[in-house]
């Protein structure tokens, strides 16, 4: 089984920048793939950034440019730079994980811009 603990988040002013941690934990010792999801009220879940081993990236529509997406296998962690945050970047953050096929989620951390 694998755990993943988000931190950071907060409540920020537009335009500002926040990062977020998230690190394994559990009967693993490789993960080819983590990233970030968020949430808003009233909307589905929706991918943020992903990044897989070898370094390639990807992001959604609307924060490539100014979110950076980054892993350290050895630690088992993936981070998410957020700049230039915006109102409607908040949501909670959801960590994602795939080892595998297998798929984990963490709990979750808000994350609130304010104009």
């Amino acid at each position: 089984q694998v755990q993943l603990v988000e931190s950071g988040g907060g409540l920020v002013q537009a335009g500002e920048s926040l990062s977020l941690s998230c690190e394994a934990s559990g009967s693993t010792s490789l993960i080819p793939d983590m990233g970030w999801y968020r949430q808003a009220p009233g909307k589905e879940r929706e991918l943020v950034a992903e990044t897989v081993i070898g370094g390639t990236t990807r992001y959604a529509d609307g924060v490539e440019g100014r979110f950076t997406v980054s892993m350290d296998n050895a630690k088992k962690s993936v981070y998410l730079q957020m700049r230039d945050l915006r109102p409607d970047d908040t949501a909670v953050y959801y960590c994602h994980a795939d080892i595998f096929g297998y798929i984990y989620w963490g709990q979750g951390v808000q994350v609130t811009v304010v104009s």
